[in-house]
């Protein structure tokens, strides 16, 4: 059974993250046109779940299928599209999770959408301090209800896509 930890931010996570995204680049190097940080993991003071997604864009979704023998050897669970039309999901570490991989083809509006987010949090540190406060509220909630605590934060997840939204076209 999964437990549902948020942990306070750990400076180490950029580097967790580099290093993992060079092992996945060493075997999808054809395919990868861009590999980022994502979730709250990517958000410096974020406390959260300690798991590093990463967000993958390759030149085409339907290529990556070929690579589920090379991530199963990095210690990865294929899982498909997993919930996500037009995505291809990974996990790693089972039901202690290490990292989340999301590949989208260039061009699938949630490479934008997660993007948009990240970088609206990092900009707005009382937004980040917000989510951050109910993330742990809900894991002390819901411990071991990973779907409770997935829906607890759905509606202020998507206050803050569209803050996020109007935040991209003020700037252009």
């Amino acid at each position: 059974m999964r437990q549902v930890e948020v942990v306070p931010y750990n400076l180490n996570w950029p580097k967790l993250f580099e290093e993992e995204a060079q092992s996945i680049r060493n075997v999808m190097k054809n395919i990868i046109v861009n590999i980022h940080h994502i979730g709250s993991t990517s958000i410096p003071g974020m406390a959260a779940k300690p798991i590093i997604d990463i967000m993958i864009e390759v030149e085409s979704i339907e290529k990556v299928d070929s690579y589920n023998q090379e991530m199963i050897q990095l210690g990865y669970d294929p899982q498909g599209e997993n919930g996500i039309p037009n995505r291809r999901y990974f996990s790693k570490g089972g039901d202690n999770r290490t990292h989340h991989v999301h590949i989208f083809q260039t061009g699938n509006p949630e490479v934008e959408r997660h993007l948009l987010f990240r970088d609206y949090l990092i900009v707005h540190p009382e937004e980040a301090k917000s989510y951050s406060n109910l993330k742990k509220s809900l894991s002390l909630q819901f411990p071991f209800d990973i779907e409770q605590y997935i829906d607890g934060k759905d509606c202020l997840i998507k206050e803050l896509d569209e803050k996020a939204k109007a935040w991209k076209y003020k700037r252009s």
